[in-house]
């Protein structure tokens, strides 16, 4: 029997896990999508896609509100209302996919509304046919979420990051060869679809068998829908700022500049979400325990505040540990990089991913707080704030897009990033939300001092060495990651932190003795 606690560090491993796998798979799979379909397909791929994942706002944040609620009926052992919960998510979540599938029909046959004189004749014929796959795609991922957030809620991560990593790696893999044999942007979403409809049938079978979770589909607890909705409302906020600011370059880019903005910004672009993906990976599996700490510590503030504060900084210092060195590093060997990954016309993707990396670190190494406001019931402000700063960027973006193409959109979105994350949210933290927010940015400058070796290494190499020769760039890179360990080691890190690292090295020695 596997415990809670073996389940978040087994998550968290798998997790990391999972993660390399997305990076290396879509540092590979990238330039050969860019390459075989052509920078104009792979732009029009990237913008459609973009354009049907902002449908994903009508998910409303009602998975986040099966998670608070899951914890008070558990609390409660109250195994009935448990299951009602589970019959009436499942319930809200297909008549919202029902509504994304009228939508997205809707946009599919009417796609000159989207994209105006963007497209030429041809990339709207394909434009339909994936337009179309990615609906029923989207339309399908609504009630199928439930089963995916009743094995969170269980604590389950396991099986969680086990499927999310067969997903990564089965999509590619059946994808790359169809590619090679002439099939182009449609087989890709084709297979897409075809993962993911495999994959939400497993989370089905396992939620059903294995957790043996029931569906009650009537008496449901009075007023509970109205009270689910008034604490998703403003989490709904936040996922239409999301995508705002996750897709609205892109779309924008495809209906103003054309499909090669699009390729220009998306590689970039996708480079910012590996980024993401080493900071959600650790702070997804606290989600479950910030919540049953507020349940447990609201009879005691400063207990409560006094536990908030330790996660939060002990998780945003790992998470600092891992995206300084990424972050740093590709300011000193990002341009080199794209050149080889991408193509030589790429070189303005260098500093959209750079603008957006360097200005979304600071939400990165803070993202518990997300958990935190959620567990709290405080969300609300968060998410007006970043309702206005999505409407900034909005305008900002359009401005900058049509004036400077795919860099002026990366720095629209990375200037409403600043404002929103760098200086509201943080005064909120420590205002409102029980986080000593001071002494965590104490912690962050002291472990800062860890990087003024790796900076002092990565002048120096840029200054002497032949980045543009691939041998060199990866030795480089070898040397500035060793110096940067060593550099954080022994300036930067603490006794806690060393310990993650030195207690599995120590068992694995002690297993081989044996």
């Amino acid at each position: 029997m596997i415990t809670k606690t073996n389940q978040r560090k087994w998550g968290a491993s798998l997790s990391y896990i999972q993660m390399a796998l997305n990076i290396i798979i879509g540092i590979v799979y990238t330039p050969i999508m860019i390459r075989l379909l052509g920078d104009s397909e792979y732009g029009l791929y990237n913008t459609v896609a973009s354009t049907i994942t902002m449908l994903s706002v009508l998910n409303l944040g009602f998975n986040a509100g099966y998670v608070r609620y899951y914890t008070k009926y558990n609390e409660e052992n109250n195994k009935e209302s448990i299951y009602k919960l589970n019959g009436l998510f499942l319930l809200i979540l297909s008549v919202l996919g029902i509504i994304a599938l009228i939508c997205g029909l809707f946009m599919t046959f009417n796609l000159e509304l989207v994209f105006d004189e963007g497209l030429t004749t041809q990339e709207y014929e394909i434009a339909r046919v994936l337009m179309l796959l990615l609906t029923i795609n989207l339309a399908i991922s609504f009630p199928m979420g439930t089963f995916s957030s009743i094995i969170s809620t269980h604590e389950n991560y396991i099986v969680l990051r086990l499927l999310g990593m067969l997903k990564t790696v089965v999509g590619p893999l059946v994808t790359i060869p169809i590619l090679l044999m002439g099939f182009r942007s449609i087989a890709v979403v084709s297979v897409t679809l075809g993962v993911s409809l495999i994959t939400d049938t497993v989370y089905f079978i396992y939620v059903k068998f294995k957790l043996k979770q029931k569906f009650i589909f009537h008496g449901f607890e009075k007023g509970i829908f109205k009270s689910i909705f008034i604490y998703t409302s403003f989490i709904a906020i936040q996922i239409i700022v999301d995508q705002i600011n996750l897709n609205i370059d892109k779309f924008l880019l495809g209906r103003l500049k054309g499909t090669f903005e699009v390729s220009l910004y998306s590689a970039g672009f996708s480079l910012y979400l590996y980024y993401m993906m080493f900071s959600t990976s650790i702070s997804g599996v606290f989600i479950p325990k910030m919540h049953r700490t507020m349940i447990s510590t609201q009879e005691n503030i400063q207990e409560q505040k006094s536990v908030f504060t330790s996660y939060f900084i002990k998780v945003g210092r790992i998470q600092f540990l891992i995206l300084a060195l990424i972050a740093s590093g590709f300011v000193f060997f990002g341009k080199p990089f794209i050149y080889y990954w991408a193509g030589d016309g790429y070189g303005v993707s260098y500093y959209v991913a750079l603008f957006l990396i360097l200005t979304g670190s600071i939400d990165l190494i803070q993202n518990l707080g997300i958990e935190i406001q959620r567990a709290q019931n405080k969300h609300k402000f968060r998410s007006i704030v970043y309702l206005i700063m999505a409407v900034f960027n909005l305008i900002l973006s359009i401005f900058m897009c049509q004036k400077y193409g795919a860099v002026g959109a990366a720095i629209g979105t990375a200037i409403s990033f600043l404002l929103a994350n760098g200086l509201v949210m943080n005064i909120y933290y420590h205002k409102r939300c029980n986080i000593d927010i001071i002494a965590f940015w104490k912690n962050i400058l002291r472990i800062s001092l860890g990087l003024i070796l790796p900076i002092g290494a990565g002048i120096i190499l840029n200054y002497f060495v032949d980045l543009y020769n691939i041998w060199y760039l990866f030795g480089a890179i070898i040397i500035y990651s060793v110096i940067y360990c060593i550099s954080m080691w022994f300036i930067g890190m603490n006794s806690y932190e060393k310990d993650i690292i030195r207690k599995p090295i120590k068992k694995i020695i002690s297993k081989l003795k044996h």
